[in-house]
Order: C-alpha cells, then structure tokens, then sequence
C-alpha cells in the first residue's frame, strides 16, 4: 500500500491504512478550533473511500486514542490487528502511535495551564497553574513540532 495525502472537504488527510473489510481510514490534519486549543487525531471514513476528494460525507468519526492508545493492548499491537494493509513500516507505526500519545499528553498540559484545572470542575482551580506563557510555548512551538514529524512521516 502507497502512502497517500488526500483533500477533503477542504481539509488535508493522510491514510493510517485499510480493515479487513476494505475500508480505508484517514487521519484528518490538525486544526486550531475555537482559538484556544488543537482538535487532531481524527480517524475517518468517507463515502468515497477511494478518492475522498469526491465524497459527499463522512461515513465514520473516531479518535485515535480510543482506537489504539487507551486499550490494555500497546498502540502499535492495536494498530497493527485494526489494519490489514498500511503505507507505514513498523518503524513509522512505533514512532506515529507515540506522537500521537504525545498529542494527547500536550493538549492536556496545555489545557491545564489555560484554565489551572483540568476541566472536571472549575472548584479544582489552581490560579498558580494557570500560565499563559507555558500554555503559548505548549501550542505554537511544542505541538506545532509533533504535528510536523507526523507530516513527515506520511509525505515519504
């Protein structure tokens, strides 16, 4: 299987690889929503499996972390049984399971140093963890960079 960077609607999306039941899955490209935090590791479908570009919708939304990081099996286990077919080597799926672990991981400290809690309740509130700067450095330079090394793994 080739390495594939498709467009759909208006978004950048890299192909993880294909099910036993020929689906293809994509992972969409990293956004910056709401302006305040990143929305990445978006797995989809499409009507149009094959040239996304021409599809007329979604056909299945998943996370990524649900689907191979938060199972009692290693992400690279989970994703190497949920995929019969992938453009990546193992090497590319070790070091993509653990960008994308360390997406998650970054998104929460920086959601952590926006608010100063952790989003359970707002009685949890810390003010001292509440850092711009820190959360500035976790979003424009830290993330960035993680989103750049998956970009190259799938531009190969």
């Amino acid at each position: 299987m080739e390495k594939r960077i498709e467009k759909a609607f208006g978004k950048t999306i890299y192909l993880l690889g294909r099910d036993e039941g020929g689906t293809n899955y994509w992972l969409e490209e990293p956004s910056w929503d709401c302006g305040w935090y990143w929305g990445f590791g978006y797995v989809e479908c499409y009507t149009n499996n094959n040239n996304p570009s021409m599809a007329r919708d979604i056909t299945c939304h998943q996370h990524f972390d649900s689907l191979f990081l938060n199972g009692r099996e290693c992400a690279r286990d989970a994703f190497k049984k949920f995929f019969v077919e992938t453009p990546l080597s193992d090497n590319e799926i070790w070091e993509l399971c653990d960008y994308m672990k360390t997406f998650y991981t970054l998104k929460s400290v920086a959601e952590l140093f926006k608010h100063g809690y952790s989003h359970q309740t707002e009685r949890a509130k810390i003010e001292k963890l509440e850092n711009k700067e820190q959360n500035d450095l976790v979003n424009q330079v830290w993330l960035p960079e993680v989103f750049k090394r998956i970009k190259e793994l799938f531009a190969d």
